[in-house]
């Protein structure tokens, strides 16, 4: 080859090679960091992130997402319950893929509520990200119980009885580590 076809080549291949690197450090920097960044199986179509439950409430499926997990145990008929129900539709939109929300209907779907400790409605349940009940270091400034065995003392459920606000879930999310 000669200089000047050697010339030309590197006159159209530096300006490739140039275009190449600066949309490579492009794509790095924006690509996703975790499949729920990317949008998988986190989605309005996903029943696992519908508020409403209407047939199963699958804990291990939920638990498998790596997310707190907020349960309000209600009916559509309670007072306190239908004042809450603006404040969980809206935050389970807001929090999407950040915290799987759900509203069971104990009236509706009484099996559902079987196996927690459900006295009065509405009762929200707590699990943490790792999938255990969620344990906040100060459990009186939330106004949680938590329910122990009583051979081991192992934590088993964190609980709040009554209506919460968008305030007092924001704050319960930030001690859940949600962002």
């Amino acid at each position: 080859m000669t200089n000047v076809s050697k010339s030309k080549w590197l006159k159209i291949l530096i300006p490739i090679v140039i275009v190449c690197v600066i949309g490579g450090l492009w794509f790095l920097k924006n690509a996703p960091n975790s499949e729920l960044e990317q949008g998988v199986s986190v989605s309005n179509n996903n029943p696992d992130f519908v508020l409403e439950v209407t047939d199963q409430l699958d804990i291990d499926q939920l638990k498998s997402y790596g997310l707190p997990i907020i349960i309000d145990f209600g009916a559509d008929s309670c007072v306190p319950c239908k004042q809450m129900a603006p404040v969980l539709k809206a935050l389970n939109e807001e929090y999407q893929g950040k915290v799987i929300i759900k509203f069971v209907d104990v009236w509706k779907y009484q099996d559902l509520a079987e196996g927690f400790p459900i006295s009065l409605i509405p009762t929200q349940i707590f699990i943490g990200a790792d999938g255990k009940p969620f344990n906040p270091e100060n459990l009186t400034a939330f106004q949680l119980n938590q329910y122990v065995t009583k051979d081991t003392g192992e934590l088993v459920f964190t609980t709040h009885e009554g209506g919460l606000t968008k305030d007092d879930f924001m704050k319960i999310f930030e001690a859940m580590g949600v962002q």
